[in-house]
């Protein structure tokens, strides 16, 4: 039964977001009472939407990867851990045995939140739901219990959805996604790391006064201000880094500034079609809940890429990440795979800052440093479950991911339920801080 269950589990998720997202959205507009055809037009939309954000994504990774890679080459670094990327991690995470429980553990805890308005996150992106199905994994794997494992999914599918809502009016204020919250585990944990970075350099003179979001840097440089021309500066910079000839340099940096150029505007294509499920949802709500806020449609943080401020400020960390690999004591990771996608992480700490490339960057380095030690460290945990599911990692003896193995709060679920001192004390002291910032955020958004 449970072979079965997570076959047919693996072949609806094997669809992929593009086609598996238009479905949700076809049936949730369906019945929520838009019509049918509207329903259609506006899932195929969505779909369509989702394809350009891909492959304008795609055409990121496949620019970046090279170079990282070649930037890795020059330094001539030979570390033990090889970083696959997150692609490889979800795969695992979806052949695991505890993926097919999770899928709908998820749906369930998600809808008696919302019943409860425990929640205003409709999280209709079920294809990242690997995120807590690899926490679960982790944890099964760690502890040997698997109703721990899958107790630790439920807890991190909880505590994503109150970190979409908190951060979700700054992103659909500074992100301009109205009604859209980004319930995507590896970069929903950063927007407190963002807070409280932004609160830590607000306290130091003269660091405090520095700006560059892409309003203030177009004002001050015109033509080269636009996020087109940074994206191309950026890749010839990256080109230079990597020791490509002319041409190589003049291609990453077309490439970059097209990226930088054509990914809001298929966010724009996205944000259309997502229209009549969002008045739906808002029609739905006024009869049903006269007194309650509108629900938030959660989707992949990919949505979020378009935005200048976080390609510029991943692009600029891409070198730091190689140049910390290489400096850290004690850390094994060699970072490949993920160095292409350090946006991320680094999306919501721009979201605190509010689009401040500065800011972002000086708080993305300790988030590299603690990432890069991070995915040393659980490194065998993840080697171990590719291993029991016969999972290929070639002729690597450990196997990891510089962002989805290094983080953080992934690590620390594993080390509580394996019953870790530190870990356990750190639960009070990391919610102290949490409520802090959650208070503090909320003033500030009232005062504006």
């Amino acid at each position: 039964m449970a072979e079965t269950l997570l076959r047919v589990v693996q072949y609806i998720l094997g669809m992929g977001p593009t086609v598996m997202l238009p479905i949700v959205i076809f049936i949730m507009a369906s019945c929520l009472g838009v019509k049918l055809s509207r329903a259609l037009r506006a899932a195929m939309t969505i779909g369509m939407g989702f394809v350009g954000i891909f492959l304008v994504f795609g055409l990121l990774v496949d620019s970046l990867g090279p170079a990282a890679l070649d930037m890795v080459k020059e330094t001539g670094i030979n570390l033990p851990v090889v970083d696959l990327g997150w692609t490889p991690l979800a795969a695992i995470a979806w052949a695991s045995r505890i993926a097919p429980f999770v899928v709908p553990l998820t749906i369930i805890i998600n809808i008696v939140m919302l019943t409860f308005n425990w929640t205003k996150t409709v999280d209709i992106d079920l294809w990242n739901y690997w995120h807590f199905a690899f926490v679960g994994a982790l944890v099964y794997s760690s502890t040997g219990n698997f109703f721990l494992g899958l107790f630790a999914a439920g807890l991190t599918a909880v505590i994503t959805f109150l970190l979409a809502d908190w951060c979700a009016p700054m992103v659909q204020k500074y992100f301009d996604l109205p009604g859209i919250s980004l319930p995507t585990l590896s970069s929903a944990i950063f927007f407190p790391v963002g807070l409280l970075g932004n609160a830590i350099i607000d306290k130091i003179p003269g660091l405090n006064k520095l700006n560059a979001d892409p309003e203030t840097i177009q004002k001050r440089f015109g033509v080269f201000g636009e996020p087109m021309m940074i994206g191309l500066i950026l890749g010839v910079v990256i080109g230079i880094l990597a020791k490509y000839d002319l041409k190589g340099i003049l291609n990453l940096g077309i490439n970059l500034g097209a990226v930088m150029l054509i990914m809001p505007r298929m966010v724009k294509l996205l944000m259309e079609g997502l229209l009549p499920l969002s008045d739906a949802i808002r029609d739905f709500l006024r009869k049903r809940y006269p007194d309650r806020d509108d629900l938030y449609i959660g989707l992949d943080i990919a949505v979020a890429v378009g935005h200048p401020s976080v390609i510029a400020t991943a692009l600029m960390l891409i070198p730091m990440g190689i140049l910390l690999a290489v400096i850290l004591p004690g850390n094994r990771l060699l970072p490949l795979g993920d160095l292409a996608n350090l946006w991320v992480p680094i999306s919501m700490v721009v979201l605190a800052c509010k689009g401040n490339v500065i800011r972002s960057f000086i708080i993305g380095i300790p988030i590299l440093i603690g990432n890069l030690y991070v995915a040393s460290a659980i490194a065998p945990v993840i080697t171990r479950i590719a291993k029991s599911i016969d999972f290929p990692i070639g002729t690597s003896s450990e196997i990891s991911s510089l962002l989805d193995g290094g983080n953080p709060f992934r690590f620390w679920m594993v080390k509580i339920f394996e019953g870790n001192f530190i870990a356990l004390i750190l639960i009070p002291v990391i919610l102290i801080i949490i409520a802090f910032l959650y208070k503090s955020t909320k003033k500030e958004m009232k005062a504006e």
